[in-house]
């Protein structure tokens, strides 16, 4: 299996297990979002909390030139070392949130 093909299906399962949890108040449920044609992979909110409406991303990823973008990353603990340890190498691994200068997980160390 190439390196797109795997990162594109430990991407789909760490979502896919996130998606699983519920959150502690709130009538709130967690839709994963897989396109795979266009490799962008999303976990989103939507529902009703104390009587507001809440909808958004709670993770975006995109995998582009052999690399994994986390765009956004709005998990308590975040996604990254999931990712890691499901066989992403860290030097594969874009934190794009990130300013341009701190982007390479690994660039600091």
């Amino acid at each position: 299996m190439d390196t797109s093909a795997t990162y594109r299906e430990i991407v789909k399962q760490v979502i896919l297990q996130y998606a699983k949890l519920r959150p502690s108040h709130g009538d709130i449920r967690l839709d994963p979002v897989l396109d795979e044609t266009r490799d962008r992979y999303a976990l989103m909110q939507v529902g009703w909390d104390r009587g507001r409406r809440v909808r958004g991303n709670l993770i975006y990823i995109t995998l582009e030139d052999g690399k994994v973008y986390i765009e956004y990353d709005g998990m308590e603990c975040g996604i990254t070392q999931n990712l890691i340890d499901q066989g992403i190498p860290e030097n594969d691994i874009v934190l794009a949130f990130l300013l341009d200068s701190l982007t390479a997980l690994t660039a600091a160390v």
